[in-house]
């Protein structure tokens, strides 16, 4: 493999981490929390706005993430744009991205008109939800007695508050299309330092996605992943067919 970084890759590394400088310089300087500005909100949530579905890729909640993030970026990223080339690389990581957002929001979805049906069969005013589901530039929003006492209006605001920040949907996408690229390359994790072949290691990373997800384990968004990963996978597996036709 080549040591120099691709075009498009060394520009997503930089893009993301000026993302984040600016996100803790805008916090630390004027008390703006850029996460609520650029994070993506679910669509019907009084925090959406359009241009969420494109700059939530760039954010990250904390050093941590972003670390893991570009790492992978770094690893898998260069090597999916030397075999595709730097347009289809961008194309298969904006889509990976979006794709992400869509399944997390699709799974969301069900959950909330399933909040909102008991909210209606309790003649709780969803509107006030709404309402009271504003965040503020800092990150605050303001609290009502009323929705704190209703456990599925508390549940709903939580969906109406959170949203989604990072690359992981992007990310996913590069390590399913590595492996669909390159199944017999060995991967290795910090803490199961044992070779295996990718076309093992990553369909169980996927599953344990999966799991995570069902059960909903940790404050992740794993159908962002597992969203990413699936329009990886397809749009490798397309190109790959044609990748040594012409000369």
């Amino acid at each position: 493999m080549r040591q120099t970084i691709p075009p498009i890759t060394k520009n997503l590394l930089i893009i993301n981490g000026l993302f984040f400088f600016a996100t803790f310089v805008f916090m630390q300087t004027r008390q703006i929390d850029l996460r609520v500005i650029l994070g993506a909100f679910y669509p019907e949530s009084p925090n959406f706005k359009f241009w969420q579905i494109l700059t939530h890729m760039f954010m990250h909640a904390d050093f941590t993430h972003i670390l893991f993030n570009m790492f992978a970026l770094w690893m898998f990223g260069s090597v999916v744009e030397q075999t595709f080339g730097p347009k289809k690389f961008l194309t298969l990581y904006l889509l990976a991205g979006l794709g992400g957002f869509i399944l997390f929001n699709a799974v969301n979805y069900f959950q909330i008109e399933q909040l909102k049906d008991m909210l209606n069969s309790q003649s709780f005013p969803i509107s006030k939800v709404l309402q009271y589901s504003v965040r503020n530039l800092d990150g605050s929003y303001f609290s009502n007695g009323l929705i704190d006492s209703n456990i599925n209006a508390k549940e709903l605001q939580g969906y109406y508050l959170s949203n989604m920040v990072g690359a992981s949907g992007a990310i996913y996408g590069l390590l399913l299309a590595f492996a669909v690229l390159y199944p017999d390359e060995k991967l290795m994790l910090i803490f199961f330092p044992v070779p295996v072949k990718a076309k093992y290691f990553i369909p169980v990373m996927v599953l344990i996605e999966f799991y995570m997800g069902y059960q909903n384990i940790g404050n992740v968004a794993h159908f962002a992943h597992l969203g990413g990963g699936l329009i990886g996978f397809l749009l490798a597996r397309h190109w790959k067919k044609n990748l040594y036709r012409w000369n």
